[in-house]
């Protein structure tokens, strides 16, 4: 799916997304990866939801993000709170829904001047 959005202010902005695959700014990523809007991780190591271990939200932390949003793929499925932990302890939402779900929702939160951060599984 192909989106629109008339002003990103020079931020990352997703702008199309389909299955396993993104494109951000107009390029396109096949690799699941990490997204802000002033910055772009590329191979997020986490190969899928099932292999999603603590420590990656205890990274994600540091990137101090006031929401995530986890892209769990094709279909929504939802995210032990044990692995969360590192999230909750400082604060920071977590909200877990279909990738394409993620898409959506990041390009909305972004516009709206919001830190927030997609961890999208592709």
């Amino acid at each position: 799916m192909k989106l629109h959005l008339t002003n990103s202010d020079g931020n990352y902005l997703i702008t199309g997304y389909g299955q396993g695959w993104v494109d951000i700014n107009r390029q396109r990523y096949s690799n699941n990866l990490i997204l802000l809007p002033n910055q772009l991780i590329e191979n997020w190591h986490v190969l899928s939801f099932d292999n999603i271990q603590a420590n990656d939200f205890e990274k994600i932390v540091e990137l101090k993000p006031d929401v995530v949003l986890l892209g769990t793929g094709a279909s929504h499925k939802f995210i032990h709170p044990k692995l969360t932990t590192a999230l909750t302890r400082v604060g920071i939402s977590l909200e877990s829904m279909s990738t394409d779900a993620a898409c959506r929702t990041y390009n909305i939160l972004m516009s709206e001047g919001r830190n927030v951060l997609a961890a999208l599984i592709l």
